[in-house]
């Protein structure tokens, strides 16, 4: 930074500090200007005021702190106020609901949202409680409202926050909705002009209680006999979780104490996020000593369900591709109709096991704000660890549902001497074995991420694992099935597969693996999963070197 950009950035911090409403930032960025005009180090105000915090289709997401690239009540006000131009002016007439998690100024994002909503002229509900992502999503089609607002960052690290859009169907916001509220953001005035109301209704626990009565139904009458380990992983999943196993008929589940309660600072991991190496660790530890059948949890807000399963080496965790087959074989062996969607990162086994049943299948892009919208959707997951198994009542990812829903299969395949890896085992003599495994490296400066998608692009290999490149797709092109993202798609022999792309919500490059192994009942399930771990390996470690990460 040159001298001369100082003074303009110390003007624009002064600017800030003069229409911040929260005295606690005020303070903050009070204090950083302080620093600079004595001589200090000038980047973190740069960084504070390199743009603007951008709003898309996951809405809004980062650190919490004074400044545009921040979150705080000055971004959230605006964009409350954006949001709120945009449905005025597109002819919405329903209130908004308004939900928050247990983050840090979660509950006063939402406040804040409410208030402006009124002082638009547009009624505002708000969640009586800090609840999850999946009971706003149900609000809004329960309420029969225009749109829904959830304050959450999700599984990201503690010093986030975040702003998710739904509108009216309860599906996330896609383009170009994400664009034209953006806009509408971008010429909101001063934040001391937005007009403000009352702060909204308050709800009551009836919306939460129709919520779990409607996840609870989802159960059919089998076998309960299941000893379970559960964690929410600090958020607030809990009381949602232990209210419908019990209802479904459950015993009441062993849960992790250390992570029992909601605590924004998520003390005993180092990502809120149950697919992190040791995230998981408490629960299966628990687990291990008690002899307990099956470890599930939620993320902070839980939208995400995962599980663990016992084994001959100890507990392990399903991978999200083995739990979304385990919901879609507990489904199509329902009967259930409609059409069997996941994306384009997720396995190809959903597609066979939909074709094998007769029903419909669906590739979308990465992110329920896509698969939500799928034309008759009975079912859709995707392999971050997100399920939707009732779209009737939520169109989103729901990891209370999903969680009782595996509970379930599980206790039925106990009743019969059997464990769901025993379940994936016939799945897999059945369609092929289906192993998938991921690269994820993160990354503190984002052109790193720019300039691998631009070496592949560059220099793409001819062969990836000792399989041939049949075919790359650029999803950044588009196709008559998807709209442009940012990603490559390699179709390889044998009807193996690597996707790379950047990670939507972090700063990280992601490269879905995916090989296919067609198992031979004589040599057995064990054989082809050794097989498939060694073409994964060698797959992992041609996509590193190719992108040179």
């Amino acid at each position: 930074m040159t001298n001369t950009d100082v003074p303009a950035l110390l003007a624009s911090a002064r600017a800030w500090i003069a229409e911040d409403p929260d005295p606690r930032t005020r303070d903050e960025l009070s204090r950083v200007v302080a620093a600079v005009e004595a001589g200090g180090d000038p980047t973190d105000l740069a960084d504070r005021f390199a743009g603007t915090l951008e709003f898309g289709t996951a809405g809004l997401r980062g650190a919490i702190g004074a400044g545009p690239n921040r979150m705080n009540r000055v971004v959230v006000t605006r964009a409350a106020a954006g949001l709120a131009a945009y449905l005025r002016e597109t002819g919405a007439t329903g209130p908004v609901v308004i939900g928050y998690d247990a983050r840090h100024d979660s509950d006063v994002y939402a406040r804040d949202t409410a208030e402006v909503m009124t002082g638009a002229g547009i009624g505002a509900h708000v969640l009586p409680r800090p609840l999850p992502t999946p009971l706003l999503a149900f609000a809004i089609r329960e309420l029969g409202c225009s749109a829904g607002v959830m304050v959450t960052a999700s599984h990201n690290p503690p010093q986030d926050n975040g702003y998710k859009v739904y509108l009216g169907d309860g599906s996330q916001i896609v383009p170009p909705a994400d664009e034209e509220i953006a806009r509408r953001i971008a010429a909101v005035g001063p934040v001391g002009d937005v007009p403000r109301g009352p702060a909204g209704k308050v709800l009551d626990e009836g919306i939460v209680d129709r919520y779990l009565d409607t996840v609870a139904g989802l159960a059919a009458d089998g076998p309960r006999d299941l000893a379970v380990v559960y964690t929410p992983l600090h958020g607030v999943g809990g009381d949602a979780v232990a209210r419908v196993l019990e209802a479904a008929g459950f015993a009441e589940p062993r849960v992790v104490v250390q992570q029992e309660e909601p605590d924004p600072d998520f003390p005993t991991v180092a990502f809120p996020n149950p697919e992190e190496p040791g995230a998981m660790d408490l629960a299966m530890a628990l687990a291990e000593r008690h002899g307990a059948d099956l470890v599930v949890a939620n993320d902070p807000d839980a939208d995400r369900c995962a599980a663990a399963v016992p084994g001959p080496h100890g507990w392990r965790m399903l991978r999200g591709d083995e739990v979304g087959a385990l919901l879609a074989h507990a489904l199509l062996t329902s009967g259930k109709e409609g059409t069997y969607a996941t994306s384009i990162v997720s396995s190809s086994l959903l597609g066979r096991m939909a074709a094998a049943h007769g029903q419909p299948y669906a590739e979308t892009l990465t992110g329920f704000k896509w698969i939500g919208r799928v034309e008759g959707l009975a079912f859709g997951y995707e392999e971050a660890l997100g399920y939707c198994v009732d779209p009737e009542h939520v169109r989103d990812k729901d990891g209370v549902s999903a969680l009782l829903l595996l509970c379930e299969l599980a206790a039925a395949a106990k009743a019969e001497g059997r464990g769901l890896t025993d379940v994936l085992d016939e799945i897999a003599l059945e369609h092929g074995l289906h192993a998938t495994d991921q690269l994820s490296v993160r990354v503190t400066d984002l052109a790193d991420i720019d300039a691998a998608m631009e070496r592949l692009r560059a220099q793409p290999p001819a062969s990836l694992g000792g399989f041939a490149v049949e075919h790359v797709d650029d999803l950044a092109a588009g196709s008559a099935d998807l709209p442009p993202t940012e990603g490559l798609r390699y179709r390889l022999a044998e009807r193996a597969r690597v996707v790379v792309r950047p990670s939507g919500t972090e700063p990280k490059l992601k490269c879905y693996l995916e090989v296919v192994v067609d198992v031979d009942p004589a040599d057995g399930v064990d054989a082809a999963r050794i097989h498939a771990a060694g073409r994964l390996d060698a797959l992992r470690a041609d996509i590193k070197a190719a992108a040179g990460i």
